[in-house]
């Protein structure tokens, strides 16, 4: 079924028209081949990181230069972990199909709060005015980030046709970079209009180290945007790189 839907998408991708950000390889630092990336964020010279896999789902905070778990805090095992971002001194994250986030402190690691939504929960950032979820379609939500309301929604458009699978999710320079399930493709997001601006296509990571694991899909955007530094990985990757994208 997978393969089915994975097949159906990159045909409703493929385009001869497709453009594509180029990009560079700064540098590879470990990651835990082990950890089943689902969301990631750099914040105040950590990264932390988002796990799923029921009964395997952790928050962690993670050091960049030799990917060593510094904090870290399970999940109950009737949730399978999402998407995370930063909201002040807190850390949010989601669940997939529980309906539900939680409230994390990022100094303790301690959980201060939950709250529920509809539907999948996948990735997730924030625009300095809301949080953005992505579902798994081709619609990214926006939440208010105190009552968690959802406030508006927004379609995602390439040449006209819905982007679905929208997976992790990262904000960089005023856009949204969404990995796209499944695929080697991170897209580029216009938070405005919902259109794909152009594709960075990242698959020579993936080539660079053979995989064999079928889940082993890129998923994992951080931005740090103090050293305009884009790190991205995958799940089970032994691996994050830097990229540098040539605009």
């Amino acid at each position: 079924m997978r393969l089915w839907v994975a097949s159906v998408l990159l045909l409703a991708l493929a385009s001869p028209a497709r453009a594509e950000t180029r990009w560079s390889l700064v540098r590879a630092y470990p990651h835990d081949e082990k950890a089943f990336t689902e969301g990631l964020i750099w914040l105040d010279g950590s990264l932390y990181e988002s796990t799923g896999q029921f009964g395997q789902s952790e928050l962690r905070e993670v050091a960049l230069e030799d990917g060593a778990v510094r904090r870290s805090v399970p999940l109950s095992p009737l949730y399978f972990g999402e998407g995370v971002t930063d909201w002040g001194d807190r850390l949010i994250s989601l669940t997939w199909r529980n309906g539900i986030g939680f409230l994390w402190d990022r100094s303790t690691f301690r959980q201060t709060g939950a709250f529920r939504y509809s539907g999948e929960g996948w990735g997730l950032t924030n625009d300095g005015a809301r949080l953005i979820m992505s579902d798994g379609s081709a619609e990214l939500r926006f939440l208010d980030p105190v009552t968690f309301a959802e406030t508006g929604r927004l379609r995602v458009t390439y040449q006209g046709k819905p982007v679905p699978m929208l997976n992790e999710l990262e904000m960089v320079k005023g856009e949204i970079l969404a990995n796209i399930w499944m695929t080697d493709r991170i897209a580029r997001i216009d938070p405005k209009t919902g259109a794909v601006i152009d594709w960075i296509d990242i698959s020579r990571l993936t080539r660079k180290l053979r995989l064999t694991n079928y889940d082993a899909v890129p998923n994992g955007i951080a931005y740090d945007a103090k050293s305009d530094r884009l790190f991205v990985t995958g799940k089970y990757w032994p691996k994050l790189f830097e990229i540098r994208l040539k605009r």
